[in-house]
C-alpha cells in the first residue's frame, strides 16, 4: 500500500512537470523617453539672454562672487538628475587668453576617464557669439561643454554633470538629451551691452 501512496503522486508529478522547453530571454535595454522640449527664452539678471528648456526647472538664484568677478546660473534637471552649470566673467584687455586656457584645459582634464572627445566650433556672427563646444564620451564627469565669447566683454562657459557615479552605459539618454539643450543655450546666447 505504501508503494502504492508513493507512485502515484510521483508519476503526477512527473506527467504535469512536462511542457514546453524554457527559452532565453532576449536582453533588453531600459528605454528612457523624455518630453519633446521646449524652449522660453531667460532674462536673468547677468549680461547676457538664453533660451533654456521649460521642461527645467525655474532658475531661482543667481550665484555671484566679486572675489573672481563670476557670476552664474545653475540649471537644474531632477527627473534625469543633472545639472547645466552655466559661468559668467567679464572679459578685460589681459584675461581672455587665461579664460581660454582654462576653458580648453577643464575639458582636456577628463581626458583620463573619457572614451573620446569631440570638439565643434560654434559661430553666430550675427549676435556676435564665437566659441566651442565639447562632447565627452565615456565614464568623464561631465559629458558636455562649452563656452562662448564675443572676445571684448563677455565670456561664458557651461559644463554638464550628473548626480550620480559616471557611468556612461546608464546616463547615455539623460546625455544625449541635456547635450542638445546645451547646444541651443550656445545658439540662443545674446549679449546685453
Amino acid at each position: 500500500m505504501t508503494i502504492k501512496k508513493l507512485v502515484i503522486p510521483l508519476l503526477a508529478v512527473v506527467c504535469f512537470s512536462c511542457g514546453n522547453d524554457p527559452l532565453p530571454k532576449p536582453k533588453a535595454m531600459l528605454r528612457l523617453d523624455y518630453e519633446a522640449p521646449k524652449y522660453s527664452k531667460v532674462d536673468v539678471r547677468l549680461p547676457f539672454t538664453f533660451e533654456k528648456n521649460e521642461h527645467a526647472e525655474k532658475i531661482s538664484s543667481i550665484k555671484l562672487d566679486g572675489v573672481n568677478n563670476l557670476s552664474g546660473v545653475n540649471i537644474n534637471y531632477p527627473k534625469m538628475k543633472g545639472t547645466i552649470y552655466l559661468t559668467y566673467k567679464k572679459v578685460n584687455e589681459t584675461n581672455l587668453d587665461s579664460l581660454l586656457r582654462d576653458a580648453q584645459s577643464l575639458t582636456q582634464k577628463h581626458t583620463m576617464k573619457a572614451d573620446e572627445i569631440e570638439s565643434v566650433l560654434f559661430e553666430n556672427a550675427e549676435h556676435n557669439v564665437f566659441g566651442m563646444f565639447y562632447a565627452v564620451g565615456g565614464n568623464a564627469a561631465s559629458q558636455s561643454q562649452f563656452y562662448v565669447t564675443d572676445s571684448i566683454n563677455h565670456f561664458l562657459t557651461g559644463s554638464l554633470y550628473f548626480y550620480a557615479k559616471p557611468n556612461y552605459d546608464s546616463i547615455l539618454p539623460a546625455a544625449a538629451y541635456l547635450k542638445n539643450d546645451i547646444k541651443h543655450i550656445m545658439e540662443t546666447v545674446e549679449w546685453k551691452e
